[in-house]
């Protein structure tokens, strides 16, 4: 059956933007990129060149147009080890973060992209 999380798809409204954030601001590398036609392309990025699971950063227009009811909100919890260390880089990166929420399943934060996205990243032990 399933074995793996391929894709995530975040619709943006601006494909550059995204991608500078996702690459320059939460270190994520370019692991694909191909024109769709005149204005988009297909883009996906991930933690690392090794990673298997990608996010598609998908142009928000060009999907209300082709399926209005699919563009939604992403809910995406990402992982790290070393929680304190990714918290303190995204802040002087100029990340929007959250305060660090210790809790007894684990130490967490959300923070927002370049369209105002809330994800959350959790401290993997």
């Amino acid at each position: 059956m399933i074995n793996k999380i391929g894709k995530v798809t975040v619709y943006v409204n601006d494909q550059e933007q995204a991608k500078d954030f996702w690459l320059n601001k939460v270190g994520f590398v370019l692991k694909f990129e191909q024109a769709m036609g005149p204005n988009m392309s297909w883009i996906e990025v991930g933690p690392s060149e090794d990673e298997f699971t990608t996010l598609v950063l998908y142009s928000k227009s060009a999907m209300e147009r082709q399926n209005p009811s699919a563009v939604s909100h992403p809910s995406i919890l990402f992982s790290t080890t070393d929680i304190e260390s990714a918290y303190e880089k995204m802040k002087q990166n100029g990340v929007e973060v959250d305060e660090l929420q210790r809790m007894p399943f684990g130490t967490m934060f959300t923070f927002k992209d370049q369209d105002g996205n809330t994800y959350l990243l959790r401290e993997d032990k």
